[in-house]
């Protein structure tokens, strides 16, 4: 039976969030499903059911969780930040495990549990690791989330008889309003001000970073896979990085944006995104009030301090999809085309102001 085929209720953790809204919505498509998500915001629309349980607490969880006893797949999106990796490490393994007994608790016939984890599995959040990187690399010393919770997991699967498969996405963009951990906001919002201060478009981080390889995963394209990982067999107990199947560099991409916006591309200038930006909400403010934008909290657009990472980070960020692609699961995106489209689509829907 194919995924397209299959029925049966899921619950998506972190459904507010870009990756878990596009899963969520991705499965609202499928006729058959019913879909709750759990999100800490209160989606503006949404083709499914939403639940505002607090996971970080035990007996919370499992009383916001006792109406579901129908629950066949879980999809976890849920992330908690924190300054430490050991607190890191505390709160989500924590979200993961209240997750998994309240399931179990309501007496839901959990059949698999889909985990999200990303680069920092290989250690890109240390400088530097081995490209393209392969999901049978071995882990790295330094205590990672991640890892914790892929135990949890598999500890809880073997003990209950259900299914789980790991997808590793990099550098995700995807189409939502009020998450600030998404790629495709920082960029436009970033263009978007500088084009109002009549500035050129200029990449943001270091020389090292303009010309290194990086990679994307497409939210929808990730939802994709997400529901073929809950009703393929052979994705039971698998690991898989999901990308878009392309490599780019940011010095091909950022003049493609300029000509997007309207604007003139010069070459990069550093600028700590994190400072620079918190002092432009007058800027954005004034944006929105002119072209009538959807209302949205200018701390909610975006989170500066990820895209001032991910454009300081100067070297390859390449892994490996053959696995993926082996197991049959082939989709494949463009990288700058799907950027191109999800800027006019933001436009259109007066999320950003209007290209040109």
């Amino acid at each position: 039976m194919s995924d397209g085929e299959r029925s049966g209720s899921v619950l998506v953790t972190g459904a507010g969030g870009v990756i878990g809204a596009a899963a969520a919505g991705e499965y609202a498509r499928r006729p058959g499903w019913r879909v709750r998500g759990v999100s800490r915001r209160t989606p503006r629309q949404a083709a499914w059911e939403h639940l505002p349980v607090d996971l970080g607490d035990a007996e919370t969880a499992r009383a916001g969780l006792a109406g579901l006893g129908d629950v066949t797949h879980l999809v976890f999106g849920a992330y908690a930040e924190r300054p430490t990796a050991r607190e890191l490490s505390e709160v989500n393994v924590a979200l993961l495990r209240n997750t998994l007994d309240g399931l179990a608790a309501a007496g839901a016939p959990l059949e698999h549990v889909t985990l999200y984890q990303g680069g920092k599995a290989y250690g890109a959040h240390m400088g530097f690791f081995n490209t393209p990187a392969k999901e049978r690399d071995p882990r790295i010393v330094q205590p990672n989330f991640y890892y914790d919770q892929e135990d949890l997991l598999r500890e809880v699967a073997a003990e209950r008889g259900s299914r789980l498969t790991v997808l590793r996405p990099e550098g995700v963009i995807g189409y939502a309003v009020g998450n600030p951990m998404n790629l495709l906001m920082v960029i436009a919002v970033y263009a978007a001000i500088s084009r109002e201060l009549g500035q050129p478009l200029r990449f943001p981080g270091s020389l090292a970073a303009y010309d290194a390889l990086y990679q994307v995963t497409d939210a929808e394209l990730l939802a994709r896979a997400t529901v073929w990982a809950g009703g393929e067999p052979a994705a039971d107990g698998e690991v898989y990085n999901v990308t878009n199947g392309d490599q780019v560099r940011w010095r091909h991409l950022f003049p493609a944006f300029a000509r997007a916006f309207g604007m003139a591309h010069a070459e990069p200038q550093p600028v700590p995104l994190a400072e620079a930006m918190a002092d432009r909400r007058d800027v954005w403010e004034r944006l929105a009030a002119r072209h009538d934008l959807v209302p949205t909290p200018y701390e909610d657009l975006v989170r500066w301090e990820f895209g001032e990472f991910i454009f300081r980070s100067g070297f390859d960020n390449v892994s490996s999809t053959i696995k993926l692609r082996r197991a049959g699961f082939a989709d494949c995106l463009d990288t700058e085309d799907r950027f191109l489209e999800l800027f006019d689509r933001l436009a259109a829907d007066r999320v950003i102001p209007p290209l040109r």
